[in-house]
């Protein structure tokens, strides 16, 4: 028996492959409608989440934040098995995954943080990645069940709250690509260049072939073999901002990455790799 709690987009499709797979499922959500919604694909629905969890060798969690999964777990324990393994797929923080782990190791449960970059239709079809470290001897337990929920179990080691931070690693990354490509459009819709150019662009250059070459560029603090001048790169950030300015064009990443770039410049990179921004975090 498996209880899920929160089914949201995310939860709910997790819950529908589960039931596609033969587990018989209970599932509890804030909002008691959502839950309901799936007991026409086979699952039990409780208003009361200690009511939820009653039977349940393992519980899956999907909420919104460490408030959130602390709040709901401390209702739901009155109803938990001796035993019980808690698997949580939510985006916290490292801290609170370490603390959690902790908290209920101590009152006599399991607690793993596997968060994931899924969307809902990777749930409904057990594709994308999962992400998991910790106790190895509790991942080598419950990763054969993982891997029936996605594509791929990624195990980062021993270290508690690692696959958190690794999780929030990834979502700062889409959020920093989304917002270049924001100011990409951007930029764009004021020089009077259409989206479809810019996708036309992009289908035939595609920059993302870049990055592991400039990933290991950064880490290995190779800076002094420019492919790319700090000061070139800053003279082109200016055309940039000059463009934007005249267009009327509000730029959210450019302004900081020139910025950035000046610093460097005053500490006397301006000779050296582009990338050499990156120096102090590596």
């Amino acid at each position: 028996m498996k209880a899920f709690l929160g089914t949201g987009l995310l939860g709910s499709n997790f819950v529908k492959a589960m039931i596609k797979h033969g587990d018989e499922v209970q599932v509890w959500n804030r909002t008691a409608a959502k839950a309901k919604a799936l007991q026409e694909f086979g699952a039990k629905a409780f208003d009361d989440v200690a009511e939820a969890v009653k039977g349940a060798d393992t519980i899956h969690v999907t909420l919104k934040d460490d408030d959130t999964v602390n709040e709901v777990l401390a209702a739901a324990c009155k109803g938990f098995s001796p035993g019980v393994t808690i698997i949580d797929h939510t985006t916290t923080s490292a801290k609170g995954a370490i603390e959690r782990t902790a908290e209920w190791k101590a009152k006599g449960y399991t607690y793993l943080h596997a968060p994931v970059f899924m969307g809902p239709i990777n749930a409904l079809e057990s594709s994308g990645n999962m992400l998991v470290s910790g106790d190895q001897g509790v991942i080598s337990r419950v990763e054969p069940e993982l891997s029936k929920m996605t594509g791929k179990v990624i195990n980062f080691g021993s270290e508690e709250g690692k696959a958190a931070g690794m999780k929030l690693m990834g979502n700062l990354f889409l959020l920093t690509l989304t917002a270049g490509i924001s100011d990409t459009l951007a930029f764009a819709k004021g020089l009077n260049i259409p989206a479809s150019d810019v996708s036309a662009l992009f289908d035939s250059w595609n920059p993302a072939a870049m990055m592991p070459t400039r990933l290991k560029k950064i880490t290995e603090g190779n800076f002094s073999n420019p492919s790319w001048e700090l000061s070139m790169a800053r003279k082109d950030a200016g055309l940039m901002l000059q463009a934007a300015k005249e267009n009327n064009t509000k730029l959210a990443v450019i302004p900081a990455i020139a910025a950035e770039m000046d610093s460097w410049i005053e500490k006397g990179y301006g000779n050296s790799d582009w990338s050499v921004i990156a120096k102090d975090n590596i």
